[in-house]
């Protein structure tokens, strides 16, 4: 690849990524941007929604759901253990990849919970058997399902028996039900998905990672699958020449060649302010989070290290507060607290601000 302009600052990678995240335009359609993202993070499904929207101008939060409810985007279990939006097409081949992985890291919890292989078969049957003969169910519904048919679902069971079933591709959380998601057939939901041998799947995966989170680290990369390093390593071998390396004190950042030309002709969003929901990518999809939050602030955005990431402002691509929503319907407001009260935040960055909460509040009302 051509060579192209050094970092010289941390907070370059800021800016680069808010190009390769697509947060400075270019997000397309939503299929489309969920596609390029690779996977988003979405345990908190109204998050995964604005997670979204904030990256496709002018959609609305129908515009997500629309996605969701016709399986043009789908939400499951791809890595993890935890809930990502992707594409239909993607999630059987992320699943083959890393199910086997996780089902080992967390067999002692279900020896602890008395789930055996054959209780999982059987659990699959029975869901199989409902929801071919009626349709999507509910998790209550399914929950019945399994209690019915000697399944326990109490103390956790039940959600480990729909997470291996999600896992090893037999089910799906498909259309919406209101605020929640009902349970579908994979191969009934999703027609029409790919397979990829292990080496071509770690290869894609690393690909589009780089490509959409950039510039990042084959470090990010393991911790966000939980796929080995030497896996990783090894698959960086085949895709490397499609990308560019960059080092800053010390540490091979990867990125797109698109990504890397913006050093030459200058990087987005010198005066950008975004509203990023909890759990957006932008915060939680690297193991190392210091090129865009500063270490004296991660306890502001996981307080006492919970696992619940508040939303936060973003600030040229750097992370430099939290806000929240106070009222309803035409009275909501959006309130942001800074990190540093005392920072000057000037007129053109609160002009900033009061755009990303109008369209956040459009966004609902859309």
């Amino acid at each position: 690849m051509a060579a192209h302009g050094a970092l010289r600052d941390r907070r370059m990678i800021g800016r680069l990524r808010l190009a390769s995240q697509r947060l400075a335009g270019g997000g397309g359609s939503v299929p489309e941007l969920v596609r390029w993202m690779t996977a988003m993070q979405a345990q908190d499904l109204p998050a995964a929604l604005w997670a979204v929207g904030v990256r496709v101008p002018g959609a609305g939060i129908t515009d997500v759901r629309a996605a969701i409810n016709s399986g043009t985007v789908v939400r499951s279990w791809p890595m993890r253990g935890t809930l990502h939006l992707v594409a239909p097409e993607d999630l059987r081949w992320m699943l083959e990849l890393t199910a086997e992985r996780l089902t080992r890291s967390i067999a002692a919890r279900h020896r602890q919970l008395d789930i055996a292989w054959a209780d999982v078969e059987k659990a699959r049957d029975i869901a199989l058997d409902r929801i071919l003969a009626e349709g999507p169910i509910s998790r209550p519904e399914l929950f019945r399902e399994f209690d019915a048919g000697g399944q326990p679902t109490q103390g956790q069971r039940g959600v480990h028996l729909l997470g291996s079933l999600c896992r090893h591709g037999w089910l799906v959380l498909g259309p919406m039900a209101g605020n929640q998601q009902l349970i579908a057939a994979f191969d009934q939901w999703i027609p029409s998905s790919r397979r990829l041998d292990q080496e071509e799947a770690v290869a894609e995966f690393l690909l589009r990672y780089l490509r959409s989170h950039g510039p990042a680290t084959l470090r990010d990369f393991a911790w966000w699958t939980q796929l080995p390093l030497t896996d990783v390593r090894a698959a960086l071998q085949e895709v490397s020449a499609q990308l560019v390396e960059l080092e800053w004190e010390g540490t091979s950042y990867w990125m797109s060649p698109e990504t890397a030309a913006l050093l030459d002709g200058g990087l987005p969003g010198a005066r950008s302010v975004h509203l990023l929901p909890g759990f957006d990518e932008f915060v939680l999809g690297y193991t190392d989070r210091t090129p865009v939050l500063a270490p004296e602030h991660f306890d502001l955005i996981v307080p006492g290290g919970n696992g619940i990431f508040k939303k936060t402002v973003l600030a040229a691509g750097t992370v430099a507060g939290t806000w929240m929503v106070q009222g309803t319907g035409r009275s909501a407001v959006v309130v942001p607290e800074m990190f540093d009260a005392t920072a000057a935040f000037g007129p053109a960055a609160q002009k900033a601000l009061a755009k990303a909460a109008r369209e956040y509040l459009a966004f609902l009302a859309r």
